[in-house]
């Protein structure tokens, strides 16, 4: 289990980006997929512009750790062996 605390909406937030990467590797119209790319760009400047990462708490090491529990959370694999080969954000 990892030390960090997350705040819900931040560990919420990645976990959906992670499940919409997936849905982008999987699209097959170009509609769907530039769907996909918007809705990750939307999720990614909710990540990065999110409050806890200017608090003491928000270090580079909670960075790999919220990405590491949402991929666990979120069931897209990943870790140190894991297969994850998607662009983590």
């Amino acid at each position: 289990m990892s030390r960090h605390l997350f705040p819900a909406d931040l560990l919420e937030t990645q976990i959906a980006w992670y499940v919409v990467y997936g849905q982008l590797a999987g699209a097959s119209s170009a509609y769907g997929a530039a769907a996909h790319r918007r809705r990750l760009l939307q999720l990614s400047s909710r990540i990065a512009g999110h409050p806890y990462w200017l608090s003491p708490a928000g270090t580079p090491a909670a960075r790999v750790a919220l990405k590491e529990a949402a991929r666990e959370l979120a069931g897209v694999g990943g870790g140190a062996g894991g297969a994850w080969r998607g662009s983590p954000r």
